[in-house]
């Protein structure tokens, strides 16, 4: 049966590759059942809730992709848009989180209908290349300060913003020993690098006494105070309209250069031959709404399959092994309470420092291209803001554009988000 629904012998793969590859994978982001309640926690939504939420988002995202385009490409709640969710929609903007999960809502009902009329398509052609690794590595630099600023090894100043923090304290000594920990397996090539490190760390703690020890194993806490809790009406506040734009830009980013990355590697997506892009977009989209349904943030594909990709994987039974696995965390729900902020710090500002790789695709010769790249970057972390790191990078791409005598230069698409923004920056 799963030779003739995802055509193992035709892709040069067997079950025992794939159920390896599907664990490969899941050892990779795994991390995120530990990370995504601990930042979305801080919201005030229940943490065990959460858990539960993430657990299953991943696992119904994942199976999606395993039977509808049979990729071998998982899915979870995304790094950074919870980030912005939990720091920025909430923390800074003031709005509840009912309403920030309307606006997951919104964003993943508009998302699949620019994937269904092939909008995206037309969108994502109109993104300039620069750009796109710009917002990559500024999701990179906003994780980071989140990361330094949650663990304490940076604190606020009145005179210089930010400082560093007393690194004598046992918190941000175990955020670095973490973060050294999960970067030296990560070299040494240790499936799971990420995971391992986050156990390790909550293990000092729990033997130093900063977190307490409840169990490995339990059945599942409740989802009841995060199903079906968002805020649609509320998501409508003319305040939120930009929140819902930097959700959907960011996912299409996002979501669209892993599918297309991944399943290159994989060589899903042979030239001048049909591939199932189309449904993996549309799995895609879909996993968005079952997720803000349940109570997490934008769930999204992840980069992380290029693990078990790397391990043989090569259809939609990879992804099937993954979403299964998901729901065999839920039963660990006692070990995921006890994971304090200074074990999942690390593992954020790991994946920050991979993020960062991206710059070096973008064309720093070019003024009109490298500065509205830079600005990008840099206006994420310093205004604590997704949102704003956005619009000031697609303001001065048109505008320095314009002023150098090459506006043909800005596609319909560009220059459409960029008077959005402005817009949006009228109203304030």
């Amino acid at each position: 049966m799963l030779e003739d629904f995802f055509g193992l012998k035709q892709q040069g793969t067997s079950v025992r590759i794939e159920v390896l590859a599907g664990i490969t994978t899941f050892l990779t982001m795994s991390y995120i059942i530990f990370v995504n309640p601990e930042i979305l926690s801080s919201t005030g939504m229940d943490r065990n809730a959460v858990f539960v939420a993430t657990c299953l988002a991943a696992s119904l995202g994942s199976l999606i992709m395993a039977l509808l385009p049979r990729w071998p490409i998982a899915m979870a709640p995304g790094m950074g848009l919870n980030a912005f969710f939990a720091y920025t929609v909430v923390g800074v903007m003031g709005f509840t989180w009912q309403q920030a999960l309307g606006c997951v809502f919104i964003s993943g009902v508009i998302f699949l209908i620019l994937t269904i009329s092939g909008i995206r398509s037309w969108l994502i052609a109109g993104i300039p290349h620069s750009m796109r690794s710009a917002v990559a590595a500024g999701i990179g630099l906003f994780l980071a300060i989140v990361a330094l600023k949650s663990s304490g090894i940076v604190v606020a100043s009145e005179a210089t913003y930010v400082a560093l923090g007393d690194l004598t304290k046992t918190g941000p000594l175990l955020a670095i020993l973490g973060f050294f920990v999960i970067a030296a397996l990560d070299g040494l090539r240790v499936r799971g690098a990420i995971l391992i490190g986050i156990l390790v760390i909550t293990a000092l703690s729990i033997a130093l006494g900063v977190s307490k020890f409840g169990g490995i194993v339990s059945m599942p806490p409740s989802i009841a105070p995060t199903f079906l809790q968002l805020d649609i009406p509320g998501a409508l506040h003319s305040g939120l309209a930009h929140v819902i734009l930097v959700f959907v830009l960011v996912e299409v980013f996002d979501a669209t250069g892993t599918l297309i990355g991944v399943a290159k590697r994989a060589g899903l997506i042979p030239e001048g031959k049909p591939n199932r892009l189309g449904r993996a977009l549309l799995a895609d989209s879909t996993a968005i709404v079952a997720g803000s349904l349940l109570g997490t943030s934008s769930t999204t594909a992840y980069v992380e399959s290029a693990s078990g990709v790397q391990a043989g994987g090569r259809t939609g039974l990879t992804a099937l092994v993954v979403a299964v696995l998901f729901i065999a965390a839920l039963f660990v729900s006692p070990l995921a309470g006890a994971v304090p902020v200074y074990a999942t710090a690390p593992a954020l500002l790991y994946v920050a420092c991979l993020m960062l790789r991206e710059v070096v695709d973008v064309e720093w010769a070019d003024v009109t291209e490298a500065t509205p790249a830079a600005l990008t970057a840099l206006m994420m972390p310093f205004t604590y803001s997704i949102a704003n790191g956005l619009a000031f990078g697609f303001i001065s791409y048109a505008v320095l554009k314009t002023l150098t005598g090459r506006p043909a230069q800005v596609h319909p698409a560009t220059w459409i988000v960029a008077v959005l923004f402005v817009i949006r920056f009228a109203l304030e």
